[in-house]
């Protein structure tokens, strides 16, 4: 195989124990979501953002200039909330506007939305809150402070004519049917060792061009934290299958992006910050046992992940 990116992907792949829990928890928690085949004929045309050349040039375009430039910079324009090495680019791909790749344009006309992961219908700021205190692993911003209102400004212009509370093809990843054998960490480590670690190092630890990350952080200190959606094996393994390697989406078969996604969610992260009582297990059943296929709470190669991250 020659050797491509893979924007979430792993690097030392064990031998991996199961409890029987596993084998019946749930694809995933966000159910105002409709799950979506990702079969190319069963892909009808997404919507298409408008360019940012059509911007006015007033205060509203400013401002989603401001939204822009903290999405694809968000560590050093927003680096108060965030605690590792990601950007809000990292998830969501060519500024949030890649189709399949959870777009701002798709979610931003769909809220507020139910979500199960935190028992209530969320606002489109409650949403990105999420995004800051799970993915960058750091705190939520103020709901009327700049950060927010600029990625909130931007969010509403990328989805400038689309229709309100209909959702949209190309609006989240398409789902990805888990292997009929089940997930191989071990496959999944071959693959990220021919596929991924040119670019996300041997070790997951990403790479950096001085103090900025060229490519993101896969697992360790400053990855996502076992609260991101995509600690979820599933969600991984959609977004890699349409997306990775980079440049290159939709060239690894299903079974490939599931064993690579697993492999790269066996490694250690930071800690989930609605640890309960200090507890991995009391965490797990409370908000991991029915949320998608996931490894938090598991021991992998006589290690039980879910400790965190110095």
């Amino acid at each position: 195989m020659k050797r491509f990116s893979l924007l979430f992907a792993l690097a030392a792949a064990p031998l991996w124990t199961v409890p029987a829990w596993a084998a019946g928890i749930a694809m995933d928690d966000q159910s105002q979501l409709t799950p979506k085949p990702a079969t190319a004929q069963a892909r009808p045309a997404a919507f298409t953002p408008p360019r940012e050349a059509d911007l006015p040039d007033n205060a509203f375009g400013k401002l989603v200039r401001e939204g822009r430039a903290i999405f694809v910079d968000t560590r050093k324009l927003a680096a108060e909330y965030v605690g590792n090495g990601m950007n809000c680019s990292n998830c969501h791909l060519e500024q949030g506007r890649k189709a399949d790749s959870a777009p701002l344009w798709g979610a931003y006309p769909m809220y507020p939305a139910y979500r199960k992961k935190n028992d209530k219908v969320n606002s489109y700021a409650e949403r990105i809150q999420g995004c800051f205190q799970f993915s960058m692993n750091g705190k939520p911003p103020p709901a009327d402070g700049k950060v927010l209102n600029a990625l909130t400004a931007y969010s509403y212009w990328l989805a400038t004519g689309a229709p309100v509370g209909k959702e949209q093809p190309g609006r989240a990843y398409p789902e990805i049917p888990q292997p009929k054998g089940g997930y191989d960490i071990a496959k999944g480590k071959a693959i990220y060792a021919a596929q991924c670690a040119v670019c996300h190092g041997d070790q997951g630890q990403g790479q950096k061009s001085g103090d900025d990350y060229v490519f993101p952080p896969l697992w360790g200190k400053d990855s996502f934290n076992w609260g991101a959606g995509m600690h979820r094996i599933n969600t991984a393994a959609a977004f890699i299958k349409e997306s990775m390697p980079l440049g290159k989406g939709r060239s690894l078969s299903d079974e490939e992006a599931w064993h690579v996604a697993a492999f790269m969610n066996s490694h250690e992260r930071p800690q989930d910050p609605r640890l309960v009582d200090g507890s991995i297990e009391k965490t797990r059943l409370r908000y991991h046992a029915n949320d998608g296929v996931n490894l938090y709470g598991v021991t992998v190669n006589g290690v039980l992940l879910g400790q965190g991250t110095d």
